[in-house]
């Protein structure tokens, strides 16, 4: 059994302490034939720490495409020629969705919007729809809109969003390379601002962006120090148009090499099954990955690709004999 994994079981798994930057690297660096046992012990992690149940969730986009930003994964942006152009949904069509994300026994609903941060437009839809979601379903509303104010942190709270997700997308010293047209500091602001309003923190980022193994470490850790309630873990999926559209996709046993790594850096926090997994790790390796540190899953598509079928997942936890969280434990 190689060393980091038998300081990790007595850190993390018997006490409850995240493994520091120079452990979560010797985690991400193990032998393939090593990774079996790491993905063991994660997943014993995740049982203790946190339990069996799986957290579902859905997710929607209120508004598509034309962002003003460059974040180069992101098809979205309107500073490149990939081909998604700026929609708005309407109220009843968000209300459709977050009825129908709460018929596959999801209980997080999440608004999503392609911009900066909210202007007066975006946060009277919120307004409207957070409103018009409470009153005709009975499920969690979370939101990501981007960069905040103190004034919209607090109005968001005072609307009954229960969690933001912003996600800070990669480590500190690489995101310059990623984003140009804001920084990773005025992100970290807005997610101490959640924090401090009493809203559960959603942050997580991308692998695969042309980061070093050295800086996936570097991100966990900073993402552990954050301590954040949920992450979210997405794999590149390259999006044609996109300045990282010709990047190759994450291998799966890296992937659960991270997976493994990010359970042990965060014993107690939910680790979620994002973007790019059914690219990334198959059938096969979602299982994997299930058995190996995580513990929550959006079922159905995503903002601008396509997932699994949500009977797909669901049926998968069933067969893992891993129940989907109730709504009740949650409110």
């Amino acid at each position: 059994m190689p060393e980091i994994l038998d300081q990790a079981r007595t850190r993390v798994l018997e006490n409850g302490v995240g493994l520091d930057e120079a452990g979560i690297l010797a985690v991400l660096n193990l032998p393939d034939e090593h990774l079996p046992a790491a993905l063991q012990l994660a997943h014993e992690v995740r049982m203790r720490w946190c339990g069996p149940e799986v957290e579902v969730e859905g997710i929607v986009s209120l508004k598509t495409g034309g962002c003003p930003e460059d974040c180069h994964f992101c098809s979205q942006s309107g500073l490149f020629t990939s081909p998604v152009r700026s929609v708005w949904l309407d109220i009843p069509a968000l209300v459709e969705a977050a009825k129908q994300t709460a018929a596959t026994g999801a209980t997080e609903f999440c608004i999503v919007a392609a911009v900066r941060g909210p202007d007066a437009r975006l946060m009277t839809q919120m307004r409207a729809g957070v409103a018009a979601i409470r009153e005709a379903v009975d499920i969690q509303v979370a939101a990501s809109l981007g960069m905040l104010t103190q004034e919209q942190v607090d109005e968001l709270a005072a609307m009954g969003v229960h969690r933001y997700n912003h996600n800070l997308e990669t480590c500190r010293s690489y995101f310059p390379n990623v984003v140009t047209t804001h920084s990773w500091e005025e992100r970290w602001e807005t997610l101490r601002m959640v924090r401090e309003s009493g809203m559960e923190v959603c942050c997580g980022g991308i692998l695969g962006l042309g980061e070093t193994v050295e800086q996936r470490a570097e991100f966990a850790a900073q993402l552990a120090e954050l301590d954040p309630h949920e992450v979210p873990l997405n794999f590149l999926n390259p999006r044609p148009g996109t300045p990282l559209g010709d990047r190759p996709v994450v291998e799966g046993k890296d992937a659960l090499r991270a997976i493994a790594a990010f359970r042990l850096a965060m014993p107690r926090t939910i680790l979620r099954y994002a973007g790019g997994r059914e690219l990334t790790l198959g059938d096969l390796g979602t299982r994997d990955g299930l058995l190996g540190g995580i513990n929550a899953v959006i079922v159905g598509n995503y903002l601008t690709t396509l997932g699994r079928p949500a009977t797909d997942d669901l049926q998968l936890l069933t067969d893992l004999k891993m129940p989907v969280k109730a709504l009740s434990a949650t409110l």
